[in-house]
């Protein structure tokens, strides 16, 4: 397995790469950094972006590539990419709860599902919401540590949803007609390993990629929840995968230097870098938020 770094960094905590078809480039996160980070893969320049705030939690595309969503501590807002301009666009939760925006994911309706964690990672104060294409919010339930694995079916009527302290990952029926999600069961239980499923995408055969955070690794599980394959990494803590490239047949793998010690990153280079590897069933293209 040919595992290579498609862009050198040092994140804390990267997470969120996307891949947009329409400038064949790729996106992704420095959560605690609150910095976007964009790499046009043919000519390979880099563009940084740094935000005035405490976390940059989440990163959707928009029908127009010149701007995107992100998520600013407990608030999503609209940046232009070319102008620097930031419009807010919906405060998800009050900055009073302790609570930040934690990965989200697109539907073909163009409505955003996203998640939000305690900031201490202990208590369960946490909720999952669905913010559609005008802004308008509603809350789908709570009880949630860290939300994660947030993705959908490549028919749009499967998502799903990890809190990843509790170490489990759900799946929802999903209507793409009204937005509805009902009989909510787990796809995948890692609690007996205490493994924490992290960051997700869909392939183009249903397929789920799972970055296991702390477990060095991506796992991808079948539509019926079993294990398929697993790709060893040089890192303990890949945090999100998306597939890209001309193909949509590029693996990238954010991932992250936090929680590591001197010893650990001295024997690890590559953490806090995107990795890559190209793999046989190419994904979908990256859905995107507005109508």
């Amino acid at each position: 397995m040919d595992i290579r770094c498609a862009a050198p960094s040092d994140d804390v905590l990267g997470e969120t790469p996307l891949w947009c078809d329409q400038t064949d480039s790729l996106l992704w996160i420095d959560i605690d950094r609150a910095t976007l980070h964009r790499l046009h893969l043919a000519s390979g320049r880099r563009d940084r972006f740094e935000f005035a705030a405490r976390s940059l939690g989440a990163l959707a595309l928009r029908r127009d590539a010149g701007s995107v969503v992100v998520a600013l501590e407990a608030t999503l807002y609209t940046f232009d990419l070319g102008s620097g301009r930031l419009t807010r666009l919906a405060e998800i939760e009050p900055a009073t709860m302790n609570t930040r925006l934690n990965d989200g994911r697109c539907d073909a309706n163009g409505t955003l599902w996203i998640g939000t964690m305690d900031n201490g990672l202990a208590a369960p104060i946490g909720s999952f919401y669905r913010v559609d294409a005008h802004g308008m919010v509603t809350r789908q339930f709570g009880d949630v540590i860290v939300s994660n694995t947030v993705a959908l079916s490549p028919d749009q009527r499967t998502l799903y949803f990890s809190d990843t302290r509790r170490f489990i990952t759900w799946a929802f029926d999903h209507s793409p007609a009204d937005g509805t999600l009902s009989n909510r069961r787990i796809f995948v239980d890692h609690r007996a390993s205490r493994e924490r499923p992290d960051g997700a995408c869909v392939d183009s055969e249903g397929a789920l990629w799972v970055a296991i955070f702390g477990g060095g690794r991506v796992d991808r599980f079948t539509r019926d929840g079993l294990l398929d394959r697993r790709i060893t990494l040089p890192v303990t803590n890949p945090t999100c995968v998306c597939l890209g490239g001309p193909r949509l047949q590029t693996l990238f793998i954010t991932t992250a230097r936090k929680f590591l010690g001197a010893e650990t990153l001295d024997q690890e280079p590559l953490a806090g870098s995107v990795l890559a590897i190209e793999v046989d069933v190419p994904g979908l293209p990256e859905q995107r938020f507005g109508a």
